[in-house]
């Protein structure tokens, strides 16, 4: 093994790859954008909009209630909320978002509500949409505070008291760090997005460094120079590798970067009261360790696009035979956002989503350290079979010059 060998591969590829404005774009610029426009970007416009539809009047339908006039005429009365003429067709309307939500009101409402009877007003909405879901909300505080008055009213004309209808109170109380509860909520995102920017750094070197010097025809030249065929895999692998992981260092710093900026601006809008979900707070000891554990998984990754690639006669069919592999990377990077899916031994052993896991338990501050063990254990072991794979590929002669 001459390792001057592959150091000299090494630089002229990487002299080659930072001339290669597409290297660039997918290795420094997509991870440096990425980042703020998902955190500030998206933290910003999500605030914006929720503030527009709180501040929208909603047009609700009565249905019902002409034995109750005066609960219709203080529904009437509301501010929040804009009566609208009834119509036959309110479910189309609430569909079609003509307006956001519906009220029926029962027959004898009043008189029942009077003499203590049940009843039940049934309020239409379309659930899912923000601005239909306020307007119910709207039309829920109204009815509740009804109730509740009708309930003193009862409870002090037998002379009782108002708490009797409520005896005890139940309160929840968070015991966990803001940050603790952040990273559990959002914190799954951070390694999804950081694993599939460490996966699209290395793709374009890997498609060029292989498949376009076939199409460019300097694959035959590099291979007629005095050097292994080892040593110039190992040389094109550790190029990838260092976009792979350029790109990885770059979207954990503007992860932390963004969060913290992101941070500060939504503790300013909201006067210092935002919600614990946003507040993720990435420490220098969580980067560090997050960054080890996607080490593995970049050499992994580098390994199988070189070798992937280096099966295509051109770079568009290398770009079709890697695209499959980004939803194999994505599925397992989603699963590890979807609740109950918890990081275990048998979990620390799959790939890629291994990684998605142990990041996020890394954000909320948790640390098993013998599960980041095995990950790095079993994330090594697959590199290791993916680069060996390449350098087996790369001594073929039917593979090199396929056609």
């Amino acid at each position: 093994m001459s390792l001057r060998n592959i150091g000299i591969v090494y630089r002229k590829e990487l002299v080659d790859s930072l001339r290669d404005r597409r290297t660039l774009v997918s290795m420094i610029v997509v991870p440096l954008l990425i980042m703020p426009l998902l955190t500030i970007g998206m933290g910003a416009l999500s605030i914006l909009l929720v503030g527009e539809a709180m501040k929208e009047v909603p047009q609700v339908m009565i249905l019902g209630g002409e034995d109750s006039p005066q609960v219709v005429a203080d529904l009437k009365q509301l501010k929040d909320v804009q009566i609208v003429p009834t119509k036959a067709d309110y479910a189309d309307e609430i569909s079609d978002k003509k307006i956001r939500a519906a009220v029926e009101i029962p027959p004898g409402f009043e008189a029942k509500l009077a003499a203590g009877e049940s009843s039940t007003v049934k309020i239409y909405m379309y659930e899912g949409e923000l601005k239909s879901g306020f307007g119910a909300d709207r039309l829920q505080r109204f009815f509740r505070e009804l109730r509740d008055n009708s309930i003193r009213e009862n409870l002090k004309a037998r002379h009782l008291p108002d708490n009797l209808a409520r005896p005890f109170d139940i309160l929840e109380q968070n015991v966990a760090p803001p940050e603790k509860v952040g990273g559990a909520i959002l914190g799954g995102l951070v390694p999804y997005f950081v694993i599939l920017l460490c996966l699209t750094g290395a793709m374009y070197p890997a498609m060029d460094l292989t498949a376009g010097e076939k199409e460019r025809g300097t694959i035959e030249t590099i291979l007629c120079s005095p050097v292994s065929r080892t040593h110039l895999v190992l040389g094109k692998f550790l190029m990838v590798l260092t976009a792979s992981i350029a790109t990885a260092i770059l979207a954990i710093t503007s992860m932390a970067l963004s969060f913290g900026a992101g941070k500060k601006m939504l503790l300013g809008v909201t006067h210092g009261t935002a919600d614990a979900a946003l507040q993720i707070t990435i420490t220098g000891k969580a980067i560090v360790s997050i960054f080890c554990v996607v080490l593995p998984l970049a050499v992994f990754f580098s390994a199988a696009l070189l070798a992937l690639s280096i099966f295509a006669k051109s770079f568009k069919e290398a770009q079709s035979y890697i695209s499959p592999l980004m939803i194999v990377v994505v599925m397992p990077a989603v699963a590890a956002l979807l609740p109950g899916v918890e990081l275990n031994a048998a979990l620390a052993l799959i790939p890629v989503l291994n990684t998605s896991l142990v990041s996020k338990e890394i954000i909320t501050g948790t640390y098993h350290w013998n599960l980041i063990a095995l990950i790095f254990l079993s994330s090594s072991v697959y590199a290791a079979i993916a680069i060996a794979i390449a350098v087996k590929l790369f001594q073929r002669e039917d593979v090199l010059f396929r056609t």
